[in-house]
């Protein structure tokens, strides 16, 4: 397998060949406040042969590839990079979306191919899902005799491929595998949405153990892969995942994904009789997920034929901890042990009442000490020195009191003690390094206006286009929770005050903070910092913290916009200041 890191594409496996990877990071898109058009999932005709393709790909002719090449610019706005796929009519880039400045994933095909249009119905419906457990898509458009769909490209992720690769998972983190894959799909499939493709290379693990899926019904929909029970076909597949973390092993005769596969002939195995050790509820919840291909749980229970019944199954199990912090060994403390001598209990000075060949000495008791004569003029010595001592010492310190008290009745004024600490320093502005549109559910509302809101003049702002109806945000899909900004202050800092002038009073807004290990944060999950809290701000927000808040990002956040007079709704920020 050609492996470059964690991809945002994965669709260059064929019949259980393992996908080409590569680096990805998040990125966002410049939409607009219309809500997108839905146009449908992916039809669903035929079954899972084994887990490898997801379903069965139609045979069509397809066109040639477009032939692109790198620094090609699509809308003038996403330069190509790197050719990470191309196969069967259409390609996959490593591109940098250069008006937001991060980098980001690029499918791409010619606009007469037989899939087109279904490309772009499944990108634009797994875009509206709006779901942070998937990988987002962020455009999917027609321009030029070209379709290219746009996705996120997540850098700091973790190919499931490579994790299965460096050996079987312990119980909890295959507990916390299915557990957040059943949940996700079910999610996916109450919105009309599968995936078809769910393989190890379509699931990614990121530094915080949040597993991420990618290639919602995109990828089936480039190679016209198709199924007639769907919801059954994710729910095998999360299974065989689940399989394969506990064993190691792909739960099929064939070799797949870098996996071997199980011994042909002998049917499927349990997994705790594959490895020895496999948590044992696990094993049947694998085998229940399994069922559809003719196994049997062992303790009959009934199989699990969607996601939601297994996610249902999962949260029925006892909870598996992680295992317990290993710590090293700290040596044994021995008792030293000491050479006896003559000087013991009953023999000081005296002979000893044992026998002996070798007679022993008797030793004179020693004087008691300072029983002299000179030891007696030396105790009375000291005891007169201490007592000259206290003596000054008690005189020196009434005569500061009494100079303390004289000099606070004649000025009225207290001194200040060494105890008391100097007055904070004011708080002062931060550097902004760079400032982007929150898109939480995907696509963007006025990224170009951002700039606006951090270049220290109020005659200039970020303002939202003006909405129907209702105050959030019209109540589109796509707005659901609101928009507002992201500062980046290019380093982390302690944040102790910000100050926002907002284009109109009465939008609801808070504040929030990234952790202090966020990279490139762009959902509301990634902001745990509470720096201000939800209100409605008047013409300016001002905030200071009794605690710094440690961040690099801080988001402005604005979930409600106050009416303009007209009938609609309409808000924005004139300008931000962060204070440290």
């Amino acid at each position: 397998m050609a492996e470059r890191s964690t991809a945002a594409v994965d669709v260059a496996d064929n019949g259980g060949d393992e996908p080409l990877a590569a680096k990805a990071d998040k990125a966002t898109n410049d939409g607009t406040a219309q809500a997108e058009e839905t146009e449908g999932a992916s039809p669903e005709t035929s079954e899972n042969p084994k887990g490898h393709d997801g379903g069965r790909a139609r045979s069509e002719a397809v066109p040639a590839t477009p032939d692109v090449h790198s620094g090609h610019k699509l809308a003038e706005r996403y330069r190509l990079e790197e050719c990470v796929t191309r196969l069967d009519g259409f390609s996959s880039w490593r591109a940098v979306d250069e008006k937001l400045r991060r980098a980001v994933g690029v499918h791409l095909l010619p606009a007469n191919h037989p899939r087109a249009r279904s490309v772009l119905a499944a990108a634009r419906s797994s875009a509206l899902l709006g779901d942070p457990r998937f990988v987002q898509v962020l455009d999917a458009v027609e321009e030029d005799d070209l379709v290219y769909v746009v996705h996120e490209w997540l850098p700091d992720a973790t190919e499931l491929t490579a994790l299965l690769a460096a050996g079987p998972m312990d119980a909890h983190d295959a507990y916390q595998l299915v557990s957040q894959l059943s949940h996700a799909m079910a999610a996916a499939h109450r919105e009309g949405l599968t995936h078809l493709r769910l393989t190890p290379g379509a699931v990614l693990r990121s530094s915080t153990g949040q597993y991420r899926i990618r290639g919602l019904a995109v990828n089936a929909a480039l190679r016209g892969i198709t199924s007639e029970r769907p919801l059954r076909q994710d729910t095998e597949a999360i299974g065989a995942l689940l399989y394969a973390a506990l064993t190691k092993r792909w739960p099929y005769e064939s070799d797949a994904y870098g996996l071997s596969g199980l011994p042909k002939g002998m049917g499927l195995i349990a997994p705790d009789q594959v490895r020895a050790g496999v948590h044992r509820g696990l094993s049947e919840l694998a085998m229940r997920a399994l069922a559809n291909d003719g196994a049997t749980a062992s303790r009959q229970e009934p199989p699990c034929t969607t996601p939601d019944e297994l996610a249902k199954a999962v949260a029925a199990m006892p909870r598996v901890l992680p295992p317990e912090p290993t710590f090293a060994a700290q040596p044994v403390y021995q008792q030293p042990v000491y050479q006896r001598t003559t000087y013991q209990q009953g023999t000081y000075g005296r002979p000893s009442t044992h026998p002996s060949s070798v007679p022993q000495p008797v030793l004179a008791a020693p004087p008691a000490p300072l029983q002299s004569r000179t030891g007696r003029v030396l105790k009375w010595s000291v005891s007169a020195l201490l007592i000259a001592a206290l003596g000054l010492g008690s005189w020196q310190l009434a005569e500061i009191l009494l100079d303390q008290r004289k000099g606070s009745d004649d000025t009225g004024v207290t001194q200040p003690t060494d105890d008391e600490k100097p007055a904070p320093a004011p708080p002062k502005p931060l550097t902004i390094a760079d400032a982007t549109e929150f898109m939480p559910d995907g696509s963007g509302i006025q990224p170009g206006d951002v700039p606006n809101a951090i270049d220290d003049n109020s005659s200039t702002a970020w303002i939202t286009p003006r909405y129907r109806g209702f105050a959030h945000f019209g109540n589109l899909p796509q707005r659901r929770q609101g928009s507002g900004i992201i500062v980046d202050l290019g380093k982390v800092q302690d944040v102790r005050s910000v100050e926002v002038d907002m284009y109109r009073s009465g939008q609801t807004t808070a504040v929030f903070g990234a952790g202090p290990d966020a990279s490139s944060p762009s959902s509301s999950a990634d902001f745990p910092q509470r720096i201000a809290e939800k209100q409605v701000a008047g013409e300016t927000l001002k905030e200071e913290l009794e605690k710094p808040v440690r961040t690099r990002y801080v988001l402005i956040h604005v979930t409600e916009l106050p009416a303009d007079g007209t009938g609609g709704y309409r808000g924005g920020i004139n300008d931000i200041s962060v204070l440290g």
